[in-house]
């Protein structure tokens, strides 16, 4: 990114129009005993010393191969391809703000459009809305969709096998509101919800219940079941997904889920030490109203051309305040733009090409480490690209001697349990290999 810095005169410009004569005069309201504190600063760097320190720091990380990095629970590792950054650095994608215009923003809108309709056919549901800040924020948003939607009942019942961090950002949604929101862990493997287990946590006040297919662990949980169960009671089923499983297994929309969210930055977004991410929210029709955020429409301009805008805007900040249905206030426009882009690049064949390989190398990661003596898989349950394996020492240490081998290991379950810290989530993508998996077993081996 280039700086330009401001000049004399850019500097003398502003603060005549300011009304003020100099930057010291600016800080006058700021308390003088705090306004010029001294700062015990290192010494000034050239440019040259100052790229040569920041090369010293980043020859610290440790930067394994993408065949040689296990590490999933959450954010994935996937190959993208040159159209999405090729795209989505053009200027009129790159500096592209909210489309309250419609006749200068049709681009944006039609991006807006073509991502709602390709999540809603993966999620397999029938309405997506133009995405949320990132997959936890999105589940938040879509367990309170579906309390809006239920009218009065108040509580919320969420699966222990929600991936950690999304249960945090849930909790701190509601905690101000009148929302209770009732924790359940399972009552046999730590690894896997059923129906029953959260069953005998319903109320009358049974708004919704909250889980993750595949779940934090990896597992598939018999989703179809579960709805029928929550329907039963009277509540909506809220999902928590991955796109790229998808690509192989049935969606949530199809086996009875009534609100699906998602992470999106699988879907052509790079990982960036943690965002900015994209978060997918979709639903059936019927709660339409009840959506945060922003939904594009197709539509009809007076001569008869097709036209995209914003619609069904009663939410939010636009006008409703302190009555909106979300306070959300951006879709993270570029990154849905990757999205669309990528999905649009690698098409439905593309994306089950995808899956298809991240499938296989995860299943040939889990056949090779389960021949090694002392590991085995942590549940019976089917599961895509993650899984859960129980180590012969602690999952600390297991990681240690992989990482002395150059290869980045899994999620160790210790850091959200102590009780399970033998325990590690792994991971492969298609970015992985069969000569890499090899490698790590070697590692391993004795």
């Amino acid at each position: 990114m280039s700086f330009n810095p401001h000049t004399a005169e850019d500097r003398a410009e502003m603060l005549e129009a300011a009304g003020i004569s100099s930057v010291e005069e600016m800080f006058a309201p700021v308390p003088e005993r705090v306004r010029f504190p001294e700062l015990h600063l290192p010494r000034q760097l050239t440019e040259m010393e100052a790229a040569a320190r920041l090369q010293e720091l980043a020859d610290k990380n440790i930067v394994p191969p993408p065949a040689d990095i296990y590490l999933g629970a959450g954010s994935y590792q996937h190959y993208i391809p040159a159209t999405v950054n090729q795209i989505l650095s053009r200027g009129e994608f790159y500096t592209a703000y909210t489309p309250y215009q419609p006749e200068v923003a049709q681009g944006t809108l039609q991006v807006i459009y073509e991502f709602q309709s390709m999540v809603a056919e993966l999620l397999g549901m029938e309405v997506a809305n133009a995405s949320m800040y990132d997959g936890a924020t999105a589940l938040a948003e879509g367990a309170l969709v579906a309390v809006s939607s239920t009218r009065k009942k108040t509580q919320i019942v969420l699966s222990g096998t929600v991936h950690p961090s999304y249960r945090e950002v849930l909790h701190t949604y509601v905690e101000s509101g009148h929302v209770d929101v009732t924790d359940v862990a399972p009552s046999g493997s730590p690894f896997v919800m059923t129906a029953e287990d959260l069953k005998a946590q319903f109320t009358d006040q049974l708004a919704c219940v909250v889980v993750q297919y595949p779940n934090f662990y990896g597992a598939i949980e018999d989703l179809e079941t579960i709805a029928d169960v929550v329907h039963a009671a009277g509540g909506l089923l809220v999902v928590a997904t991955a796109p790229v499983p998808l690509g192989l297994i049935k969606p949530p929309g199809e086996l009875g889920a009534d609100v699906v969210t998602a992470e999106g930055q699988p879907l052509g977004v790079p990982q960036s030490y943690g965002g900015p991410y994209v978060g997918l929210l979709a639903t059936r029709t019927s709660f339409i109203r009840q959506m945060p955020g922003r939904l594009a429409g197709i539509t009809i301009d007076a001569e008869g051309k097709r036209g995209y805008v914003l619609t069904l805007q009663t939410r939010e900040q636009h006008i409703r305040r302190e009555k909106a249905t979300s306070n959300i206030c951006t879709n993270q426009g570029l990154m849905a733009t990757a999205a669309t882009v990528y999905m649009s690049s690698v098409g439905p064949e593309g994306f089950r090409e995808v899956a298809t390989a991240c499938y296989q190398n995860a299943h040939y990661l889990a056949d090779q480490l389960t021949n090694l003596d002392g590991f085995s898989l942590a549940f019976e349950q089917p599961f895509f690209h993650e899984f859960t394996i129980k180590c012969p020492q602690s999952a600390r240490e297991i990681n240690q001697r992989l990482l002395d081998a150059g290869i980045l290991g899994g999620f160790d379950l210790g850091a959200v349990d102590p009780a399970l810290d033998t325990y590690l989530v792994l991971c492969a993508t298609e970015l992985n290999t069969k000569d890499g998996i090899d490698r790590l077993i070697g590692a391993l081996r004795g």
